[in-house]
């Protein structure tokens, strides 16, 4: 059974960073889709970056390219999102996902494609 933790959340001031971490077990990086996704007050989840670990593919919500990047730490099975220049529309609660590829990087923001989901870790940006 997959597993996974985020972590890194955390309470900042706009215009810093913050980097997540999700910690993954029960399976291996090597041919998964795994997703960021983050869900605010009264809005629907949305998704936010992913990427397929087989092969690095990667998919970034337009409301975050240029500011967040998604990677992998294939040693500690674990996805990472670094997320800069954060503004309060960034507050959130956030979620990491995986599912079996295929991965088609055009519709990974879609998170009914993905069948395992951690907990969330809260990302709150203040002006």
């Amino acid at each position: 059974q997959v597993q996974l933790a985020e972590s890194g959340g955390g309470s900042v001031q706009a215009g810093e960073s913050l980097r997540l971490s999700c910690a993954a077990s029960g399976y291996t990086y090597s041919s998964y889709c795994m997703g960021w996704f983050r869900q605010a007050p009264g809005k629907k989840r949305e998704g936010v970056a992913a990427i397929y670990t087989g092969g690095g593919g990667t998919y970034y919500a337009d409301s975050v390219k240029g500011r967040f990047t998604i990677s992998v730490d294939y040693a500690n099975n674990t996805l990472y999102l670094q997320m800069n220049g954060l503004t309060p529309e960034d507050t959130a609660m956030y979620f990491c996902a995986a599912h079996h590829p295929p991965c088609l990087m055009a519709t990974e923001g879609d998170s009914s494609k993905y069948k395992y989901w951690g907990q969330g870790t809260q990302v709150t940006v203040s002006s």
